[in-house]
């Protein structure tokens, strides 16, 4: 049987590095698959899709509405923040109000974290002014004063105090007591025009790959840690903890529910575009 090359984007990060060290490794078997790994920061990833560029991505929910059309998402590879998320820090603990008008850095406008922070404070360019900047940069250029505030993503979640930073708010925490519903930040979409049959195959490549990871996780956590920046070995499990869970084998009713809810939520704010159905691929 010949193989058929496929190109999965992933951000270069603990978690997602976790999740596919199977795959990467070739610890798994993948039948007639072989699997490209294209490792890029999640907002590259999102500009990506929408131009249909790679067969299977990781991508933030926020972008969704903007590739239903090319893409389906995969019930397995999710990141929820369940009672946590993305967080908005500053130099100074002040309120939520005192952020209005102010300069916040962003990682990306199609990012979860940025849709999420528009739900709670207000749009963009109205409640406040987004810079965008390499997520990994933002704790840093707010304790130089650059900005007023971050929204930090990633390991900067559990690294912000060490550089005597301050949590404003966490929008997971926001989320939750607003919708009793875990925030859907990112997950796996894999692209239509590949039919049916290899996106039900690819897909169930992908939960036994997260599989084996969760049974192997001393050494899938030795492997994610490579990619942990100002992580030690106890923060990277950590980290992959949070992200890596029973939410990323399958989204579940609650999941999907969440998904709808977020994205429906954004379309009656006016920002992100409406969608009647979101096509899941469910993995055996």
């Amino acid at each position: 049987m010949p193989e058929h090359l496929l190109r999965l984007g992933h951000s270069p990060d603990p978690d997602d590095a976790f999740m596919f060290y199977g795959l990467a490794k070739n610890l798994i078997p993948s039948g007639p698959y072989r699997f490209e790994h294209i490792l890029q920061d999640i907002e590259t990833l999102n500009q990506r899709a929408r131009r249909g560029e790679l067969e299977i991505t990781a991508i933030s929910i926020h972008a969704y509405p903007y590739v239903a059309d090319k893409y389906a998402l995969t019930s397995c590879g999710s990141s929820m923040g369940d009672g946590y998320g993305p967080m908005v820090i500053a130099t100074k603990p002040v309120n939520l109000e005192d952020l209005r008008g102010k300069t916040i850095a962003i990682p990306g406008k199609l990012t979860t974290a940025y849709l999420a922070l528009q739900l709670c404070i207000g749009k963009a360019g109205e409640a406040f002014n987004p810079v965008v900047l390499p997520f990994d940069e933002i704790p840093g250029q707010v304790k130089a004063g650059v900005v007023d505030a971050g929204l930090i993503i990633h390991e900067g979640q559990l690294t912000y105090k060490q550089l005597g930073l301050h949590l404003i708010v966490d929008l997971g925490v926001w989320w939750q007591k607003k919708t009793n519903l875990p925030l859907p930040l990112g997950g796996n979409c894999i692209r239509k025009n590949l039919g049916q049959p290899v996106m039900q195959e690819v897909t169930n490549i992908i939960k036994q790959s997260i599989q084996f990871s969760l049974a192997h996780r001393p050494e899938a956590v030795e492997y994610a840690l490579q990619f942990g920046r100002d992580l030690d070995k106890k923060l990277a499990d950590q980290f992959v903890g949070m992200y890596v869970n029973e939410w990323t084998l399958d989204y579940g009713a609650r999941g999907r529910e969440a998904i709808t809810k977020l994205l429906g939520e954004g379309a009656k704010a006016g920002l992100v575009p409406a969608i009647e159905r979101i096509e899941f691929i469910t993995a055996n």
